[in-house]
Formats: structure tokens, C-alpha cells, sequence
């Protein structure tokens, strides 16, 4: 029996890593086998992750641009996978998270009547604006989405309140898991050494809204943890967008014991999670990837879409600024009680086995043809 194809798209690092595990459950599959398709954002990075996890796309859009504007990215998003679908034409569009690339390929998708998967749908923050312009980019896909693969209760709470139809929202957990728990089996992900006596802390940044001033804030809140703790070390895995990079290095790069260096391929990254005392990030993916590893997350950012970390108290939103992250991190260091009881919460993010639940609904859902909907289209022609 021939295969149907289902094109899975992706262009980010952060995408790349919750969609391996998915090129991989579509090829061990009977029915199904995966056509990938990278858009490209983020170039370097992503060209890391496709090798770590084996995987050689089949249409490379390499849409990156320096400071390319929204709407510029948006257009040439549109019209390039609008020809990758003409040609593939599969049966059905996998997509994942909140990118430009998401809502992007979500539209092309709606246009040629494909119906789409959204992975890790059903995340919100309530402020359209915050973050920018992801919560934007989420609530649009998830009107044209067919399948809703929640990764917790709260995600699919969220989307039957707003309306989706409950016979479309999976609740699957959160495939960055499966991901993780790969790649700690792999040799070369071993733990990064931390000389004795000493902490180390990882910090990262990226988002859109902390450019400037928030940026700024957050390192010299670095800073002066550092300036503190004698016996602190601060890893810092510096984006190379300019908005970035310029920040970071300004406040951080004559600082003896800020190791600024460039962003960590995938499994480093995890060994370096691993090693940590805890972590401090604006990451979405931090704050999944570092409570299963027992590493209390800082999040620096007003808002986050990732509540069940909050709620079940292995991360903290501390925002943006400098005394409020200073006075919890410093908490952290100073009182075990209130480490142990961050570093000891369930993770409520999965199990590990969220891609083969994901693939085993779309295997069910093509054979027997019916998509969600499937009677708008009928009412639309």
C-alpha cells in the first residue's frame, strides 16, 4: 500500500527539536511517511539540529535574512511554501508552536484544503501582545487547525473554552520530552564539569520583547549576581541576532567569570542544562526541558504560556526587572530549602511518548479520510 505524505514544517531550532521525534514516529510508520520541509529561520542552528537527529530535508526554503521585518518574512514565507504544497501536495500539514513559519504554512495549507496538525497547540498567555508576535501567531492557527495535539490539560482547557471542537483537541503531552530523553542516552551528552565548589548558572535570551531596555536589564542583573557570589560561574549562550549579541556583550563580555560563547548545539545545550544550578531564560522550550532534568527556571518574561510550570513550582516568572531577578535568584542560592523544593516538582510535561500518540491519530484520521473540517470545505465549494 502506498504511503500518504504528511509535510512537516519547521524552521527554528526550538521547532526542530519537538519535530524530530515526529520525523522519525512518521517513518517507523505503516501508513504514513514524512515530507520535511525547512523554512529556514534560523539557518545555523537549525543545520545543527538536522544533523544531531539524522534528518536531510526534502524542500529548504533558507528564507533567513538579517533584521528581516515581520511582515517582509510573512510574504516570502507565503509564497514559497505556497509552491512546495503544489508540488508535494500531502495529504496533510504538520506544524508547530507559534513562529511566523507556523501561521504562515497553517494559511498556504488552508488555501490548498489540506488539513493541518498543530503541535503543542492550545498555549496562551491571554495578551495578544505578550509575546510578540507569537501569542498572535497561535490564536490565528489554531482557527485553521483540524487536529489539536495539547501537550497538557490546560492547553486543551484553553482551547475548548475558546470554542474548538472537543473531538479535535489530543491531549498527548509535549514532544520536547521525547526529544530530551533521547538525547540523554547519547554518549556525547555527557554532563558539562563544574569545577567543586562552585555553581554554575545558565542563562539565555532571544525574545522579540526583550530587545533593548529589557535586555539590558536582564544582564545587569547577571552582573551583579556575579559581582555577589564568589563561588557563582554564568554560562551564557549569546543569540546572534545584533539586537542581541550587542546587548549581552556590552554589559557581560569583561566580566571573568560570564563564559558569553556561541549558542550550544542541541546536545550541549542539554549536558549544559544538566550541569546547572538552575536556569534563567525567556525560552519557551527552557522552561519544559529544565524542570525534567530537576532544574529550577527563572523565566524572564512577564507572561508565559507554559503555566503548569508555574503552577506546579519549578519555575518562577520574575520579568524583566534587574532588583526583582536579583532578589529571586539570589534566593536561590542563598536558601536550599527553597531550592529543593523547586528542583524536586514533577515536570508536567510528558512522558516521552507524545510523537507516537500524535502519529497514531493521524494514522487513524487520514485512513479513514475525515478532517475537522471537512464541512467547511464541503459549504465553501
Amino acid at each position: 500500500m502506498k504511503k500518504l505524505d504528511v509535510a512537516v514544517v519547521f524552521g527554528t531550532r526550538p521547532e526542530a527539536v519537538k519535530m524530530a521525534p515526529l520525523v522519525h514516529a512518521l517513518r517507523a510508520s505503516r501508513t504514513l511517511r514524512p515530507v520535511v520541509v525547512v523554512t529556514a529561520q534560523h539557518r545555523e542552528m537549525l543545520d545543527q539540529m538536522l544533523d544531531i537527529f539524522g534528518i536531510v530535508p526534502d524542500y529548504d526554503l533558507n528564507l533567513m535574512r538579517p533584521n528581516q521585518e515581520l511582515s517582509e518574512l510573512t510574504a516570502r514565507l507565503t509564497l514559497s511554501l505556497d509552491d512546495v504544497l503544489k508540488e508535494a501536495k500531502p495529504s496533510a500539514v504538520l506544524v508547530q508552536g507559534d513562529t511566523t513559519s507556523v501561521l504562515a504554512a497553517s494559511l498556504v495549507a488552508f488555501y490548498h484544503r489540506i488539513p493541518v496538525g498543530h503541535v503543542e497547540a492550545g498555549l496562551r498567555t491571554g495578551d495578544m501582545r505578550n509575546p510578540f508576535p507569537e501569542e498572535m501567531n497561535r490564536v490565528l492557527t489554531a482557527r485553521l487547525t483540524d487536529w489539536h495535539f495539547a501537550p497538557t490539560q490546560s492547553a486543551a482547557d484553553n482551547l475548548l473554552n475558546e470554542g474548538v471542537r472537543p473531538e479535535s483537541v489530543f491531549l498527548t503531552g509535549n514532544t520536547v520530552i521525547d526529544a530530551l530523553l533521547d538525547a540523554r542516552t547519547r554518549p556525547q551528552a555527557a554532563p558539562r564539569a563544574v569545577a567543586a565548589g562552585r555553581r554554575m548558572v545558565l542563562v539565555t535570551t532571544h525574545r522579540r520583547e526583550n530587545f533593548g531596555e529589557p535586555l539590558a536589564r536582564i544582564c545587569l542583573a547577571v552582573r551583579e549576581l556575579l559581582d555577589a557570589n564568589p563561588d557563582l560561574d554564568v554560562v551564557f549562550p549569546v543569540h546572534p541576532n545584533p539586537n542581541v549579541s550587542a546587548v549581552v556583550r556590552a554589559v557581560l563580555a569583561d566580566h571573568p567569570r560570564a563564559a558569553l560563547c556561541e549558542p550550544l548545539d542541541y546536545l550541549s545545550f542539554i549536558s549544559a542544562m544538566d550541569a546547572s544550578y538552575f536556569v534563567m531564560s525567556d525560552s519557551g522550550g527552557v522552561q519544559e526541558e529544565a524542570p525534567a532534568l530537576g532544574k529550577p527556571v527563572l523565566v524572564l518574561r512577564e507572561e508565559t504560556e507554559r503555566a503548569e510550570a508555574i503552577s506546579f513550582g519549578v519555575a518562577e516568572l520574575v520579568g524583566t526587572d534587574t532588583r526583582r531577578i536579583v532578589e529571586r535568584a539570589q534566593t536561590l542560592l542563598s536558601s536550599r530549602d527553597d531550592y529543593r523544593r523547586m528542583a524536586t516538582g514533577a515536570s508536567p510535561f510528558g512522558d516521552g511518548h507524545a510523537a507516537h500518540r500524535i502519529v497514531s491519530i493521524l494514522e487513524n484520521a487520514l485512513a479513514r479520510g475525515t478532517v475537522a473540517n471537512e464541512a467547511l470545505l464541503q459549504a465553501e465549494a
